[in-house]
């Protein structure tokens, strides 16, 4: 009986040295024996593990893992439940959001839960990880105090930086922000080529085409200026079909001016004598700065824009340098 009532004590106290649950936001982590100078290593945990917070001494954890694993790691490497969830739920608004183009990552990187270089972060993604673009954003970049003298206006007040973000999916399906200029975007060299020193923002296949032996795609790409902070995702919009004859890609469509928003959608419709043609539908700001939708068809090597019943065709606002 004595020996029953100190396991059960046991037991209760076990329960009771939970504090929290965390995740490790970490690639790799060891886990060691004791917080001090010399520690034996006791196990690993990884990038997304659920842990146990069993105590605390100054920037250690002692942490369990679903296994049982007990150990000691920087507190720095954890982030809380509520990141996570909230991490888990941007995921889910975003889950079937239209991929706008595929990239690769420069570096190892966080993806955030905001479009701030300041904002939580759970996973880390490697380089050379693939990644679906499905968003954008722009903020302002905390200034760097030694450069604070050289950024004023002349009110004084320092002039803001802005940088530009990607919303991205990984494989896994992990969501999160990352700054544009950590991510290659993965464009065939064929038409990457005649970007004109633009940045290439999104590209899509809209159809293909048979040569010889082999089908080749056509594409959508949208461009913009080449600096972060743009009001407009894009400002221009190119299409590139196949010369059979020549075999080569040439320009069939181009656009400018646009004030550009994604997400950019593509379609399929029938349109009468011309049969089923593959379509895409671009939002911009209008004159009055309402977001609109164009709607354009491709029956290579020609496109044109298809305008719902009672439409006028009117010109997008024009970004003014």
């Amino acid at each position: 009986m004595a020996l029953a009532t100190a396991l059960v004590l046991a037991g209760c106290g076990h329960n009771r040295k939970l504090l929290e649950i965390n995740y490790v936001s970490a690639p790799q982590v060891a886990l060691r024996d004791q917080v001090a100078a010399v520690y034996t290593k006791v196990g690993l945990v990884k990038n997304g593990d659920r842990v146990e917070v069993l105590d605390r001494q100054r920037r250690f954890v002692k942490v369990r893992t679903s296994s049982g694993m007990e150990g000691w790691m920087e507190q720095r490497y954890l982030v809380s439940q509520r990141t996570y969830v909230l991490v888990e739920k941007l995921a889910e608004e975003h889950r079937n959001d239209p991929v706008q183009a595929a990239g690769t990552t420069r570096n190892d990187t966080n993806i955030h839960l905001e479009p701030a270089r300041d904002s939580e972060h759970l996973y880390q993604l490697a380089t050379g990880d693939k990644l679906s673009i499905v968003s954008r954003a722009t903020t302002e970049k905390p200034p760097a105090p030694a450069l604070e003298s050289n950024s004023k206006t002349k009110t004084g007040e320092p002039k803001p930086v802005m940088e530009d973000w990607w919303l991205v999916r990984d494989g896994q399906g992990r969501t999160g922000w990352i700054l544009v200029r950590m991510v290659d975007i993965d464009v065939p060299l064929e038409i990457a080529q005649y970007a004109e020193g633009e940045r290439i923002q999104a590209f899509f296949i809209l159809d293909s085409v048979q040569d010889g032996d082999k089908k080749v795609p056509e594409y959508l790409m949208l461009l913009s200026e080449t600096k972060d902070g743009m009001p407009f995702d894009f400002n221009q919009i190119r299409v590139f079909t196949w010369n059979r004859r020549r075999h080569r890609y040439e320009t069939a469509y181009r656009e400018r001016n646009l004030e550009g928003v994604l997400p950019v959608t593509l379609g399929q419709e029938p349109f009468e004598k011309e049969g089923t043609l593959p379509t895409f539908t671009v939002r911009v700001r209008d004159s009055q700065g309402n977001v609109v939708q164009r709607k354009y068809k491709l029956n290579t090597p020609i496109v044109r824009r298809v305008l719902a019943p009672g439409e006028k065709p009117e010109k997008p606002a024009r970004h003014h340098r």
